[in-house]
């Protein structure tokens, strides 16, 4: 009976592959040319955690579990790994080349709350920084799929603003310990009632916050189905991969989880975002390509194409920067829907963090209930160093200033936005030509405060679009 199941196992999940590995539909009608994302090819190996001594009780834990598990996944040439229904508590999960993390309905994979699981150690030292929950490093065909859930376990290492939480939300953040700081403005999850600090202070510790899922160097991904959420920090991070696709998932945290972004594509090529629902706490669906020289060496954000996703809660529906040093190249992003986010199409960057974009086609955007700004260019962002006052912004000129944002050749068409502060917002930098060749055409905004706030440096070129407001 065992082997008939798992090959029943191995058959339905060699059929999820096979209708995943279909994304050629998508590609119809582009407005640049752009190589096609394909599935990872997965061997038909299949085993289950249970037989490797996991334990879904939510008390046990199980990262012996899944290392042993993966590992003879590895020694077959690799394979899925199936979590079935129980509440799987664990540490580090890595992965290797060939293995599909498969994640069944009512299977939740909760990251541990205490922190020093996560913190790699050899030849006796410690890392000062943690390990994400799940990691793949320069490996070929991983995925993770499944209509399970990743849980981070976020509230025990988020820091917590008295001003974005109600009383009886705060109330439970105390009831956990943990310290509060600026005269009870802030708490952190440090000196909690049952689990000990990895650091000597909060802020240190802060700093030593991780990601969901981070996926380096890797070739041939594809996350499917499931579910990610509570993050302690960034949810899904693909870097410097190539050839990744993430389907039909759905990312949330709290509103006001600090640092709480969904998917942050950095320096990829060839990626394909379909079908995804996002309420995060942060940025949505963000293109980031590095900062300063480091960016240059990973090099762009490249051919990606975005469509038929829904974000409600976030600062930007679709977001570039701030980081972009390595530039933005070839994106197509159509057919999708914001919700309730803070700005909808957000550009933003810096001096020392912008590159180049070109090559940007965005459409068919349809956006409700937008907390700012609809469309945003802002180039002072995190801009410390070079930042001018008020009274001194006419004067001040930029032209040495080191990796200024470029944001250039874009095109955006078909936006209907209803409910918004203001409808388009501009601003780059004196002596710089940080924004331009921009087109916005054949759009509908309804706004409430403005409909175009621009300084006079940019160069934004708009057409048969209409701005609409209550009558005065």
């Amino acid at each position: 009976m065992k082997k008939v199941l798992s090959l029943c196992v191995a058959f339905m999940l060699a059929l999820n592959f096979a209708q995943a590995s279909d994304y050629d539909t998508y590609y119809q009608n582009l407005p640049v040319e752009m190589p096609k994302a394909t599935a990872p090819v997965i061997p038909a190996n299949t085993v289950n955690l249970k037989d490797f001594g996991g334990v879904g009780d939510g008390v046990t834990l199980n990262t012996e579990a899944f290392r042993k598990a993966i590992s003879a996944l590895n020694k077959q040439g690799g394979g899925h790994l199936v979590v079935p229904a129980g509440i799987w508590l664990t540490g580090m999960i890595s992965l290797k080349d060939n293995i599909d993390l498969h994640i069944e309905k009512n299977a939740i994979i909760m990251a541990s709350p205490e922190k020093s699981l996560f913190i790699k150690e050899e030849n006796g030292k410690k890392d000062d920084k943690c390990t994400p929950l799940i990691s793949a490093s320069k490996r070929k065909n991983i995925s993770i799929t499944g209509e399970g859930v990743i849980d981070g376990n976020g509230a025990f290492w988020r820091p917590v603003k008295r001003s974005k939480v109600s009383d009886a939300e705060w109330k439970e953040f105390l009831y956990m310990g943990g310290t509060e700081t600026e005269g009870g403005k802030l708490w952190f999850p440090f000196n909690l009632k049952h689990y000990e600090n990895i650091a000597a202070t909060p802020e240190a510790q802060e700093k030593m916050r991780t990601h969901l899922i981070r996926i380096t160097d890797c070739e041939n991904v594809l996350v499917k189905d499931v579910t990610l959420q509570n993050s302690p920090k960034f949810h899904l991070i693909p870097t410097r991969c190539n050839n990744v696709i993430v389907d039909n998932v759905t990312i949330r945290c709290p509103w006001n989880a600090q640092n709480g972004d969904a998917l942050d594509i950095s320096s990829c090529k060839n990626v394909l975002i379909v079908n995804n629902t996002i309420d995060a706490g942060d940025d949505g669906i963000c293109m980031k390509a590095g900062a300063g020289e480091s960016g240059l060496k990973y090099g762009p954000c490249e051919n990606i194409l975005i469509e038929n996703n829904a974000v409600f809660h976030a600062h930007g529906g679709f977001v570039i920067g701030s980081e972009f040093t390595g530039g933005i190249k070839n994106i197509v992003v159509r057919n999708n829907r914001f919700s309730g986010t803070d700005t909808g199409l957000r550009f933003k960057s810096g001096i020392g963090r912008g590159g180049k974009v070109e090559g940007l086609y965005i459409s068919d955007i349809f956006m409700t209930d937008i907390k700012d700004e609809a469309i945003v260019f802002e180039c002072t962002y995190i801009d410390k160093k070079y930042s001018v006052k008020e009274d001194k912004a006419e004067t001040a000129t930029y032209t040495d200033a080191p990796f200024a944002p470029d944001f250039g050749d874009i095109h955006i068409s078909n936006v209907v936005c209803r409910n918004t502060k203001t409808a388009i917002s501009a601003h780059g930098l004196p002596g710089l030509k940080c924004v331009h060749d921009v087109t916005i055409d054949n759009c509908t905004f309804f706004y409430t405060k403005k409909d175009k706030d621009f300084d006079n440096n940019v160069d934004v070129k708009i057409t048969n679009t209409k701005f609409l407001t209550y009558d005065k």
